[in-house]
């Protein structure tokens, strides 16, 4: 029996289900490179050169394990531009008994896949994606007949059940979370690190001029390209992190520096959804780097948490609630994303710096994307599916499951607190606090109110002031309720009408 193997642009490990069992004698593994997976949004080109250039160099490397690939590039003639035609026209091409792939990481092309056996006339095997720690069974029997989903309590099951991070029944350390530990400021006497970038090679070259080509109005830069495309790149970019980064990622996991992206953060998130790097050996690493003393506790258990944490449960929360989820918008947030999201070209400071180095890198670190453009979103009332189509297309390790509850759950809180236990919304106080953008800016972050105040200060007390009903019994929002509750009504409405007045001069 032969069988088509359908490999995706988020599946480029040897490990894969849908590789599992392949007779190169007899199968074909299939990869695509379509126009609609480039454009469903307009997606960064370092984004799209990444993938189309891992791909191409995960299929060279099936070759060079003699399997027989059917490779078809984005320029090739009659390539339809969507997967289930090319599917179809690869069927014809090689007749195949079956079709066997790995499930699918976006609700829409799980869509897609219901559909391939009626368009082909041919079985189709969907197989779990083994790559993570729980699959979507698993995640759904934990959160069955649970009236609150909390990250925290997944979490702890999860380093539980893979034995990571324990001493026996015990957390590491006696504690099963340092964040008190991670808050730090980075000071002015500490450089970041020089971090490990990858000089693209000639496949990565002719994937730049095709995007440039073809994707040239796309938002973002491609000189600053520096992504690893290949295992072998990936797990130098892991050692690397392991010796330069994660000694203090702990420390200053929620620090900001203006011109420095990526401080001590680890930056495996591309390779880690892509398939490159696989989450158990990343966190093996980071355990190994704690035992050998290489580096400290805090460090290692914030990190780890990241992977086996955050992104395990909000893939669970994606898979579990989807489509509907999408659709969630319980603040009722309409107002449409401002233009400088695009282009960065806006008097605040801290925005422009995260959102040039976007441009620049398809990336900026969790902090950047939660308190400077998620805040600035969730305070500005912008309809929850423009900021998250926003983030899907702007960062290098966007997938859908892992960017949409991050962003809709986290960023500006449109679920309601199904994954988190209050909306993440800051004065310019914090970013003054966690950051050096607030020097220079043209805001005064001491300011509350008038021509010159930081716009996060007034932003943030109206948007409380609308969200009241709402908001108002969240326990963790307690104090700021006790202090606006204080207010006379003609602050509060100074409060608002100058919120007003800003948000209508962006439009």
């Amino acid at each position: 029996m032969s069988r088509l193997r359908i490999i995706l642009g988020d599946q480029l490990s040897f490990e894969m289900s849908a590789l599992v069992d392949l007779d190169p004698a007899r199968d074909i593994v299939l990869m695509m490179e379509v126009m609609d997976e480039n454009t469903y949004v307009s997606h960064h080109k370092q984004k799209i050169v990444l993938i189309l250039s891992a791909m191409r160099h995960f299929a060279e490397q099936l070759r060079r394990r003699g399997v027989s690939v059917d490779y078809v590039p984005l320029a090739a003639p009659n390539n339809s531009g969507n997967l289930t035609t090319e599917i179809q026209r690869a069927v014809a091409r090689h007749t195949p008994d079956g079709l066997v792939v790995t499930e699918p990481g976006e609700w829409r092309v799980q869509a897609m896949v219901e559909g391939w056996e009626a368009a082909t006339g041919r079985p189709v095997e969907v197989r779990a994606d083994s790559r993570f720690f729980a699959s979507r069974a698993r995640f759904a029997q934990w959160a069955r007949g649970r009236g609150t989903w909390r990250m925290e309590h997944f979490y702890r099951e999860m380093r539980r059940e893979h034995a990571i991070l324990m001493e026996g029944d015990k957390p590491a350390g006696g504690e099963w979370n340092f964040d008190s530990e991670n808050r730090k400021r980075l000071p002015a006497s500490i450089l970041p690190p020089d971090r490990l970038r990858f000089a693209p090679d000639e496949t990565t070259r002719g994937v730049m001029a095709l995007v440039e080509q073809r994707f040239g109005d796309h938002f973002g830069e491609l000189e600053e390209f520096g992504w690893p495309v290949t295992r072998a790149d990936a797990l130098q970019a892991l050692a690397s992190f392991i010796a330069v980064g994660l000694p203090r990622f702990g420390d200053y996991q929620d620090a900001m520096k203006a011109g420095a992206p990526f401080l001590f953060h680890a930056l495996l998130a591309p390779a880690l959804n892509l398939g490159l790097l696989s989450p158990r050996e990343v966190c093996s690493a980071a355990e190994a780097a704690w035992r050998s003393g290489a580096a400290p506790l805090n460090a290692v258990e914030g990190f780890v948490r990241q992977i086996l944490g955050w992104r395990e449960y909000v893939r669970g929360v994606y898979w579990s609630l989807m489509p509907e989820y999408e659709e969630r918008n319980v603040l009722q947030a309409t107002r449409r994303l401002p233009a400088f999201y695009w282009t960065g070209d806006t008097p605040m400071r801290c925005l422009r710096e995260a959102i040039g180095g976007t441009a620049r890198y398809a990336y900026s670190h969790h902090i950047q994307r939660l308190m400077v453009t998620g805040n600035f979103a969730l305070l500005a009332g912008i309809a929850p599916r423009e900021i998250e189509r926003w983030y899907l297309a702007v960062y290098a390790d966007a997938i859908e499951w892992v960017e949409m509850p991050n962003t809709l759950g986290m960023a500006v809180f449109a679920d309601g607190g199904q994954m988190a236990s209050k909306p993440y919304a800051a004065s310019g106080a914090y970013i003054d606090r966690m950051s050096d953008f607030c020097s220079g800016c043209a805001y005064d972050v001491k300011q509350k109110t008038g021509p010159k105040a930081c716009p996060f200060n007034y932003l943030y007390w109206a948007f409380l002031i609308r969200q009241k009903d709402r908001l108002a019994k969240n326990p963790r929002l307690a104090m700021p309720y006790r202090t606006l509750s204080s207010w006379p009504s003609a602050r509060q409405a100074t409060i608002l009408a100058e919120a007003d007045d800003f948000l209508d001069r962006l439009e």
